[in-house]
């Protein structure tokens, strides 16, 4: 149905969730081995200006990722300073899964301390200039050095770290299996030898014809769940393949076909915004990657702002708009995550999130203290809000409608 009264903003050709998604041809539902599923796809991402680079080994990995931390920082290390940094910064052994996400969401440039006593900023990923980060694509990466012998599917390496693992099953098997697969390799390798697999912050499962994607501490925390016996045989919880994710254009509507999902999902752009901006690492240590309709929501008042600030349109209806979402369906982690990249806008003092109810505003603030502790400012009266707009440093002010009649 076409509402003519409100006009959607209009979506950048770099949006990361492309408008509408019509499959470029019928996919084939016939029988399809794991080998041919797995090179068709290593091909897309090929045809998408990914590189395909051979590594199978731990040396060849290691090798890689300096090369392509030297490239994006514009600097080579010495071999003494190469080995102090990855030892004690990349691979450092005190550091588990949680850290190194950390690491990757929120503290992605590291200090190296140089040979001449000197010191250098060295980004991981540089998540201003998005495409200055390079894609690479491997696949049936071996180690030996866990529990037991392990080949992996298909991996993307970001600047040399793989950051997203895919895993397929041929046509026709559960993508469940798949996600079990991927349990039982963090249970017995992807800690192994430096624990750079342990970076991975998205998993992608797939056998072709359905494909979905989920956090590394969907799956981290599933097994803590199990092993503390939190979770009863049989229940879910938000850690379980009932809490995978499918992608979709703007329109919701679901892309399932593993081609069709490469072309979309691993978009450069779209994997890139994903990592670095639609993904939030709660104070809980919870990475949740935001759901294709979130990150429409938050890009759509995004563009409205911009449009507005651009054609002083601020303060007038137009520059106004309001996004719907049905109960349960994350409104809060929307709003939070719109609120973060808002605040962080040069032209933009303050953002002001406005409930109706008191208890709105205490359940508001608990939900962002839950994303990230410290972010917003909540008040408990009129002249409290107003020391907040006062001050500077408070970015994000969670009140109540009538604190500002």
């Amino acid at each position: 149905m076409t509402n003519n009264k409100y006009n959607l903003v209009a979506e950048s050709t770099q949006s990361t969730v492309v408008a509408e998604y019509a499959p470029e041809k019928k996919r084939a539902g016939h029988y399809q081995s794991e080998d041919a599923l797995e090179k068709a796809f290593i091909k897309q991402l090929e045809s998408q200006a990914y590189e395909y680079i051979n590594i199978t080994s731990e040396s060849e990995l290691v090798l890689n990722l300096r090369k392509q931390l030297e490239k994006l920082n514009n600097f080579t290390f010495s071999d003494t300073e190469w080995e102090q940094f990855f030892k004690s910064v990349i691979a450092n052994p005190n550091q588990n899964i949680e850290e190194k996400t950390a690491t990757i969401q929120e503290d992605s440039t590291k200090i190296l301390n140089r040979d001449d006593g000197t010191f250098k900023n060295i980004d991981l990923i540089d998540k201003k200039n998005i495409h200055n980060n390079s894609l690479q694509v491997i696949n049936q990466y071996a180690t030996d050095d866990g529990q037991r012998a392990n080949r992996y599917d298909v991996t993307v390496l970001v600047n040399g770290l793989p950051l997203v693992h895919i895993e397929l099953k041929r046509r026709g098997v559960a993508i469940q299996e798949a996600f079990n697969q991927i349990n039982r390799y963090q249970r017995e390798s992807f800690w192994a030898s430096s624990g750079l697999f342990e970076y991975v912050q998205l998993f992608i499962i797939s056998n072709g014809t359905h494909t979905k994607y989920y956090s590394n501490t969907t799956r981290f925390q599933h097994i803590k769940d199990a092993k503390s016996g939190k979770v009863k045989k049989g229940k879910k919880s938000s850690n379980s393949f009932e809490f995978t994710s499918w992608w979709a254009d703007a329109s919701n509507k679901p892309i399932t076909d593993l081609m069709d999902f490469a072309n979309t999902f691993f978009a450069k752009h779209t994997i890139l915004n994903i990592l670095t901006r639609y993904c939030v690492f709660t104070s809980d240590k919870q990475l949740l990657a935001m759901r294709p309709y979130q990150i429409v929501a938050t890009e759509r008042i995004l563009n409205r702002i911009e449009i507005s600030t651009n054609y002083k349109k601020l303060g007038s209806i137009e520059a106004g708009g309001y996004i719907w979402h049905t109960t349960g369906s994350g409104k809060t982690l929307t709003s939070f995550k719109t609120a973060q990249l808002v605040s962080r806008l040069d032209y933009v003092d303050k953002v002001l999130f406005v409930v109706d109810r008191k208890d709105l505003d205490y359940q508001t603030m608990r939900e962002y203290d839950k994303f990230e502790k410290g972010a917003a400012n909540s008040n408990t009266s009129t002249s409290v809000l107003k020391k907040q707009l006062e001050n500077p440093n408070s970015r994000i002010i969670i009140t109540t409608i009538q604190k500002l009649d």
